[in-house]
């Protein structure tokens, strides 16, 4: 070997170890002020009891603050684009699946894409859907339902919190499967959509665990199946929609950490391991669990990796049925 050629590889190898210590130095001084989470809904949401039930075990983990900032509407967008630009390197958002997914394909004027502006950090909890019928309903299981819509047609008709939302596209996701085929009607939220079922203006809507839940407890609606795989914690009692001949029909809501793509992986790496620690404790479970959350943590390549999943299949969806949101 030439004195030019050690020269170089001493060089090359310098340099690596100095490309190391950069890209290691943001994790170790890291954060250097409050941190801010942003959510994209209003107090006393869900996600924003998930992101205020989060703030104080991670302030503590941290060191520092960690303050909660509502920055409400176009459903989590506004928020999720004011962390895709933050350039503070202390900005995070708790967000929704469809912030991480499909925003720009309901709307291609959403003015961040998912898949590039924004870094994964933790998965942080799912839930089913299920679907609901007025306590009327004269089907009782899912399989009785699938015949009698099936005869129906377009006489029926289904409620969702919106155009583009899970519950929305889930149903559509269920209507491709199955054939059948009751109309959309969107509604403002889920209270409308409950109050609209209670009153029969619509037979069908997929609710989240909590609401429906509490719904059927109440002797107001049925509960015809759940949209997981197989039976889920939040709702043991309830048969999925596999089990009626839905084959590998699997639906779930969920919210997630991020970050800008400009969070160093460093700080990625180390905030995806507290979060997963956090989101594990008994405590913390806890709450998410009556909250309506399944909890899950875990590392950001297995958020990436959901994501893209997500976004494939509701994507496929949203192209079919052309979904759009303007």
């Amino acid at each position: 070997m030439t004195a030019v050629t050690c020269r170089r590889l001493l060089l090359a190898l310098t340099l690596g170890c100095l490309t190391l210590a950069t890209q290691a130095q943001p994790a170790s001084n890291w954060p250097s002020k409050p941190v801010r989470i942003l959510v994209g809904f209003p107090a006393g949401t869900s996600p924003d009891l998930v992101a205020r039930t989060l703030a104080e075990p991670l302030a503590k983990a941290l060191g520092q603050p960690v303050v909660v900032e509502n920055k409400p509407g176009a459903g989590g967008n506004i928020a999720a684009d004011a962390v895709a630009k933050a350039t503070d390197g202390h900005t995070l958002g708790v967000m929704i699946n469809g912030n991480l997914t499909i925003a720009r394909l309901l709307n291609s004027k959403t003015p961040f894409d998912p898949l590039t502006d924004l870094s994964p950090i933790s998965l942080i909890g799912t839930a089913p859907l299920l679907l609901a019928a007025p306590a009327t309903f004269p089907a009782s299981s899912a399989a009785d339902f699938l015949s009698t819509a099936r005869a129906k047609g377009n006489a029926w008709s289904y409620g969702s919190p919106g155009v583009g939302t899970v519950g929305h596209i889930g149903m559509e996701l269920l209507k491709a499967r199955t054939g059948i085929e009751p109309v959309h009607v969107p509604y403002p939220g889920y209270p409308q959509v409950v109050t609209a079922m209670l009153g029969e203006q619509v037979q069908l809507s997929m609710l989240p665990p909590g609401l429906a839940m509490a719904q059927a407890r109440a002797g107001k609606v049925r509960l015809l199946g759940v949209t997981s795989p197989g039976r889920s914690a939040l709702a043991p009692e309830v048969p999925s929609l596999s089990e009626a001949g839905v084959k590998d029909f699997q639906l779930e809501i969920w919210n997630a950490v991020a970050g800008p793509a400009s969070l160093p992986k460093p700080v990625v790496a180390r905030l995806s391991d507290l979060l997963s620690q956090i989101v594990r404790s008994p405590e913390v479970r806890s709450r998410l669990y009556q909250q309506g959350w399944q909890v899950v943590g875990g590392s950001s390549q297995a958020l990436a990796l959901r994501i893209k999943a997500d976004t494939r299949t509701l994507g496929q969806i949203i192209r079919d049925r052309a979904i759009k949101v303007e």
